[in-house]
């Protein structure tokens, strides 16, 4: 059943997927595809390497194909075998030369029939998509902990596979961890801790390799409802059990929406504070960073962002990075529908305001071709093309389609969309000419290609641009408006009742240059340095920095020694490298911070202080 799965998947991801291979990976899968996987791994904390191999099926689509390529970086490959009902036997394999952000090929000479191949091997401590945490690291400082970041192309240093969203496979698994912990991946979970540290897990829907996930670490697990479950460390399972208490009502609504979840369960994993991003949408458990754990469900957009992947990107997958914007751009604007219809239209607009702020300054700095949705350009690293734009810019884009056409014909229009390209990985070329056979057509004139064209492939933002508005933001502006930033003014501003998105923008409009005074102020009335919400200290903190407020310093060092996330630390780590008076201090917060940072973290931050770059190396 499953081969024959794997055979129906393939048939449609040949039809849908770029005619051309992928340029960020070495996968000849245009002519030998990879249909199923199933892994069989041990985890090492000790060598910091997971240990065992990767056995998988595939299916020939150009006859006559000696040779299957995978992906591996920093792998250790031990031996390739094949098993048939036939017979076994060890394959000829080689990798070929290292390059740059790739890795190395890995080529695996066919049997003479069709068999499962297994590769047999072991990981490297410095793969780029696992984080090593020691005990202290972690919250509870007992045991230490293991998780996975493969996206974009990180799953190709812990599983030899083809490594490219356009391969999409079935999996199963059956990991071997320390007694004393429990692991967890993207597919089916068990509720109850493991008694021999063996854990068996199965995905029966086909996913890219970049949804491929496992955590291992002391996690204990809480139903919340029917179909949410937490796993994290003890000490924010309670927390996050209220701060993501609103889940089912966020899939009912998703399914309101766009139609069915076809996931089975969807259960969060609050990950240690060293995850690098807000959260990761791994199907069926979402990755997901306590940084957003603020104590009144202000910021859990980020849930409904990670749950909207579960059509827009699992479900519909980019087929290659150039077309991110196709997961994320759906996304960002299926979340903003659900924050809608879960806290009302004046959350949904704050955000959208203040995430066109900043696409704005983001813009500003970036080089025309990254400003387009779709990157034409080459790009070495496909995690140059994570910006704002696929994110921010593709919703936009969207929004302004729904204003063109009303959004009940916008609705049955992705509708129809997620379904007619469910578990498929498509190009922008394809969305086209879906969009142009289902809604630019039967808009009678309502939609030009030619401007559709412009936001996809041009950079900046066109004309009619929706800009979204709200009354609180205009409170606010017209509260500071000629305001005298001093304590006795700043006491009188009303904000008992205020959300962190109407802080986030009280600061954000704030005069760049403030004195020592007016920072003073800012911080007695509104205890900004004591602030325990990660954004509202964000920015904060960068205010700090920029107006060289030292008594914010010792947050500053705390904030940055206990926060991985790279949206809330590169910033800081960028304005202080910028600084001639801020420099050393970002290098010394750096140096006794690092160790802690995932490795995308440190290959963000690593180039701004090439000094001590060079002293690690040493």
């Amino acid at each position: 059943m499953l081969r024959l799965l794997g055979i129906i998947l393939l048939l449609n991801t040949t039809i849908n997927a770029h005619a051309h291979p992928d340029p960020h990976s070495f996968a000849n899968s245009d002519a030998v595809r990879i249909t199923e996987m199933t892994l069989n791994l041990e985890v090492n904390f000790k060598k910091q390497q997971l240990q065992g191999s990767n056995t998988f099926r595939y299916q020939i689509i150009t006859p006559d194909s000696q040779e299957i390529i995978l992906d591996t970086r920093d792998l250790n490959i031990k031996k390739v075998t094949y098993q048939s009902d036939q017979n076994s036997g060890k394959l000829k394999w080689e990798l070929r030369t290292k390059q740059d952000n790739l890795g190395q090929a890995l080529v695996i000479q066919l049997p003479e029939h069709i068999a499962d191949i297994t590769v047999h091997y072991h990981t490297q401590p410095q793969a780029s998509g696992l984080q090593w945490l020691d005990a202290e690291q972690t919250a509870g400082k007992k045991h230490p902990f293991l998780f996975s970041q493969s996206q974009a192309i990180h799953a190709r240093s812990w599983l030899p596979l083809q490594d490219t969203p356009s391969v999409r496979t079935p999996y199963q698994a059956i990991i071997k961890a320390p007694e004393n912990l429990r692991v967890v991946m993207s597919a089916q979970n068990q509720a109850e801790r493991s008694t021999d540290g063996v854990y068996q897990f199965k995905m029966p829907q086909p996913i890219p390799s970049y949804l491929i996930a496992i955590a291992v670490g002391d996690l204990e697990y809480k139903k919340i409802s029917e179909h949410v479950a937490l796993y994290s460390e003890a000490n924010y399972l309670d927390k996050a059990a209220y701060e993501f208490a609103l889940t089912e009502q966020m899939i009912k609504e998703a399914e309101a929406l766009y139609g069915p979840y076809r996931w089975g369960d969807y259960d969060l994993l609050v990950l240690p504070p060293s995850f690098p991003f807000g959260g990761m949408e791994n199907p069926r458990l979402s990755f997901i960073t306590p940084t957003i754990i603020a104590g009144d469900r202000s910021l859990d957009s980020l849930i409904a962002h990670e749950l909207a992947h579960s059509w827009s990107g699992n479900l519909v997958t980019n087929a290659s990075w150039r077309d991110l914007w196709l997961n994320e751009g759906f996304t960002s604007y299926f979340e903003a529908r659900i924050t809608e219809a879960v806290h009302g239209t004046d959350r949904m607009k704050m955000e959208a305001a203040l995430n066109l702020q900043s696409l704005k300054a983001e813009m500003a700095d970036m080089e025309p071709h990254l400003q387009a949705l779709v990157v034409t350009e080459n790009i070495k690293d496909p995690d140059d093309v994570f910006s704002s734009v696929a994110y921010d810019k593709g919703r936009f884009f969207l929004e302004w389609l729904e204003t063109k056409v009303g959004r009940l014909t916008f609705d049955q229009f992705l509708n129809q969309y997620f379904d007619h390209f469910a578990f498929q990985s498509i190009s922008t070329e394809q969305f086209l000419s879906y969009l142009d056979q289902h809604l630019i057509k039967p808009s009678n004139g309502k939609i030009k290609m030619s401007a559709v064209k412009d936001w996809i492939y041009e950079p900046g933002l066109p004309a009619d641009l929706p800009v979204p508005t709200t009354r609180k933001f205009k409170v606010i502006d017209a509260q500071l408006k000629g305001l005298i930033l001093n304590h006795q003014n700043l006491s009188k501003i009303k904000t008992t009742d205020w959300t962190t998105q109407e802080w986030l923008h009280f600061l954000k409009a704030l005069p760049a240059n403030l004195s020592q005074d007016q920072m003073t102020s800012l911080d007695q009335v509104f205890k900004f340095t004591e602030a325990q919400n990660a954004e509202i200290a964000h920015v904060w903190l960068l205010m700090a920095i920029n107006n060289d407020y030292q008594p914010a310093f010792g947050k500053l060092i705390h904030y940055l020694q206990n926060i991985g996330r790279m949206k809330l630390i590169v910033p800081l780590y960028e304005t202080m490298a910028e600084s001639e008076k801020h420099l050393s201090l970002g290098e010394k917060i750096y140096k006794a911070a690092r160790s802690g940072y995932h490795n995308l973290a440190r290959f963000k931050i690593d180039p701004l202080f090439p000094s001590l770059s060079e002293q690690q190396e040493q």
